[in-house]
């Protein structure tokens, strides 16, 4: 597997890390591919359009030393791997059946690129990801999560979950913009009269009609990759909101200053629940189906 570290395929509305084994659809994290299933699958994208026996599966699945059912083996790996990718073997989207001879991968695929230098990449990666937060000396993150660390969740549940925190920020933004004279005495009374605390209101508000505007029909249009986009703007979008968390302080004189912390606290921790949304997988509930 060292070969394939760090490159990506690219078919239907699929995407496969051949490294972790990680798979997105349009944008969302998948089921993870581990053990046979995984390599099959890779051996399939390798040469889309052609044959691939079965003899030649059982040589590179198995070791000539492993002593296994191999045609029962591969049949559960063919049925693992089209039940999460939604496929069938009576009307095949991507792997087709050819009786007694092997399978092929019919869908178009698109081939990894070519493979950069491992501190570029691994450099590209990091910056995509908008992991730049306390990282240890591991590389790990310290406050962001895994795809592998989360539950299952629908698709559905996602887009709904993520277009209603959208929908928070495009009120609160708004809002904020209907009176800027309240807005304006709101401050004042406070932090004083400080002009630039009131210019920064309103700058972060008409950024953040638009990113959220984009999220939300981004999430709701089901743009493809927007779990790649959100993780690769999200230092950007990170920074926006935290400084928009300090907003619920300026109503503390009239909500009290326990309920505007608490509003802070909530504030704060919704990029990271954004993150976390995108990347939980989807479990896929199509039925398994019979080798044919």
């Amino acid at each position: 597997m060292t070969e394939r570290q760090g490159r990506r395929y690219r078919f239907g509305l699929f995407e496969l890390d051949t490294h972790t084994g990680d798979l997105f659809r349009d944008g969302l994290a998948h089921p993870r591919l581990q053990g046979q299933p995984l390599e099959l699958l890779l051996l399939l994208l390798e040469r889309p359009g052609e044959l691939v026996t079965r003899e030649e599966l059982r040589k590179k699945l198995w070791p000539s030393d492993t002593f296994v059912d191999y045609d029962h083996g591969l049949n559960a790996a063919v049925n693992k791997l089209r039940e999460t990718l939604g496929d069938s073997a009576d009307s095949p989207r991507f792997i087709q059946t050819l009786p007694r001879r092997g399978y092929r991968f019919i869908a178009p695929v698109q081939p990894p690129p070519e493979r950069r230098e491992p501190d570029q990449a691994d450099a590209e990666a990091d910056l995509q990801a908008g992991q730049t937060l306390l990282k240890t000396s591991s590389g790990r993150t310290l406050l962001l999560s895994d795809s592998r660390e989360l539950p299952p969740l629908r698709s559905e549940t996602v887009r709904v979950l993520f277009s209603l925190i959208q929908t928070l920020y495009l009120g609160m933004y708004v809002s904020a913009l209907v009176d800027l004279r309240r807005s304006e005495r709101m401050l004042a009374d406070a932090f004083g009269a400080s002009r630039w605390i009131f210019v920064l209101l309103v700058v972060m508000a008409m950024v953040g009609i638009p990113v959220r505007l984009y999220l939300f029909s981004a999430a709701f249009l089901r743009y493809r990759g927007l779990a790649d986009k959100f993780r690769r703007f999200f230092v950007a979008i990170f920074v926006l909101d935290e400084l928009w968390a300090l907003a619920p302080l300026i109503i503390a004189p009239w909500i009290g200053m326990g309920l505007a912390l608490a509003a802070a606290a909530v504030l704060v921790y919704l990029p990271f629940s954004q993150r976390s949304l995108l990347l939980m997988p989807e479990r896929n509930a199509t039925s398994r189906a019979p080798e044919s």
